[in-house]
């Protein structure tokens, strides 16, 4: 498929805006992927497409965070684990199931998501009279939520960084941005494994990702450096602000 001048724009413009919000509190998808939709794609090869194009800006984010991964390693391998298995199981229900069936619980799974991160503080205070001090290695509930994320994350993915900031926060005591770090970590895990699922089981529109790919590597760093910048409570705000800007987005469709 061709498209003109001002739709590459668009595009070009869409992948940026989505690399950079991924980097700082994910539901960059729900950017990049009506940009998609808009110069004439099918849904399902939109959503395709839009996840192969992330992954770029997924490393891009990444990147930016890398120096508030040290001392992550034990959190890093087993949350990766579980992140693979639920981004390929996400990658086999799309592949086997309707799309549409599964927009009617997304609003509702981004309300949960920012829920969680407000109360992430007052959970994490209740939690501490049980965990003295900062685990390296996440329990068996962090693992499960984190593969639960990873499923959502492989299917369709829009605001996928914003669930998995929350569960995260509640699971492990430490700062926000190493947490973040964290996130955007596992981010490339799941676009990874679901990018690559895609690109050996459907067809992707290399077109749209020639354009938008590179332009959410520049828009991931972009994210992360303006994320750095904030305090924790000016950032968690912001991702809530934002998440439930995307539900009601997603409710009035």
């Amino acid at each position: 498929m061709s498209f003109d001048l001002w739709q590459g724009v668009v595009l070009a413009g869409a992948g940026f805006l989505s690399g950079a919000l991924n980097a700082a509190a994910g539901g960059g998808s729900l950017i990049s992927f009506p940009a998609l939709l808009w110069v004439g794609y099918p849904p399902i090869i939109a959503n395709v497409t839009n996840n192969v194009s992330a992954v770029p800006g997924y490393v891009g984010g990444g990147w930016g965070y890398r120096e508030y991964l040290s001392g992550q390693r034990g959190r890093i391998v087993a949350l990766s684990a579980a992140s693979t298995l639920g981004s390929a199981i996400g990658v086999f229900l799309i592949l086997k199931s309707s799309r549409a069936q599964f927009e009617g619980v997304v609003p509702f799974l981004v309300l949960m998501a920012c829920a969680l991160l407000a109360l992430q503080p007052y959970l994490g205070r209740i939690l501490g009279g049980f965990q003295k001090r900062k685990r390296e290695r996440p329990g068996l509930g962090a693992l499960v939520a984190q593969t639960l994320a990873a499923v959502y994350g492989g299917y369709f993915g829009a605001a996928l960084g914003v669930a998995v900031l929350a569960l995260l926060g509640i699971a492990i005591d430490d700062s926000l941005q190493r947490i973040n770090a964290l996130k955007a970590f596992l981010q490339i895990v799941i676009g990874g494994v679901a990018a690559v699922g895609f690109i050996l089981l459907t067809p992707v529109a290399w077109g749209a990702v020639a354009i938008v790919a590179p332009a959410s590597i520049v828009g991931g760093r972009f994210g992360a450096w303006v994320a750095q910048r904030l305090s924790d409570r000016v950032l968690r705000v912001s991702i809530i602000v934002y998440g439930v800007t995307i539900a009601g987005w997603l409710f009035m469709r």
